[in-house]
């Protein structure tokens, strides 16, 4: 069985909403899912997951500091240890909606492959967008279980 970590932050509850929905996704598709606020998450979680999906609110274009940080902690650790892991990424925004690059510009770092682009979605997530994130969440169990 695949295990997949999914590391978010999230102000609002609505990057809460949204790896709640990522998460149920993976698990629909049949992965072991961990579930971990960014600050909760060490290192150790992202080498031992076969998969990761990375999520954040849109802080002024960029990544929430939470996230930025665990990656930050990461970064050392882990260095070698993860590359070519599939990886998803996801944000909510109040209509900015760039903090997308600043994560897959951080995720090409750690030298992980994505499964999909980066979902963006406004707001709290509902209807359509929840859709959106449990597909991502399938595409990221899928890819873990053919990981090697």
């Amino acid at each position: 069985m695949a295990h997949v970590l999914v590391v978010y932050c999230s102000l609002s509850g609505n990057t809460k909403a949204a790896a709640e929905a990522v998460a149920a996704g993976a698990e629909a598709a049949g992965a072991h899912v961990m579930v971990k606020t960014a600050s909760e998450a060490q290192p150790e979680d992202l080498v031992n997951c076969d998969a990761v999906a990375l999520g954040s609110y849109d802080a002024f274009g960029y990544m929430g500091g939470g996230l930025k940080d665990f990656l930050d902690r990461a970064f050392y650790p882990t260095r070698g240890r993860v590359t070519d892991k599939p990886y998803a990424a996801f944000f909510t925004h109040g209509g900015g909606g760039e903090a997308g690059r600043s994560l897959d510009s951080l995720a090409q770092v750690f030298k992980l492959t994505r499964v999909a682009p980066v979902l963006s979605i406004q707001g709290r997530p509902t209807g359509q967008a929840v859709a959106d994130l449990e597909e991502l969440g399938a595409k990221l169990a899928r890819a873990a279980s053919s990981n090697p």
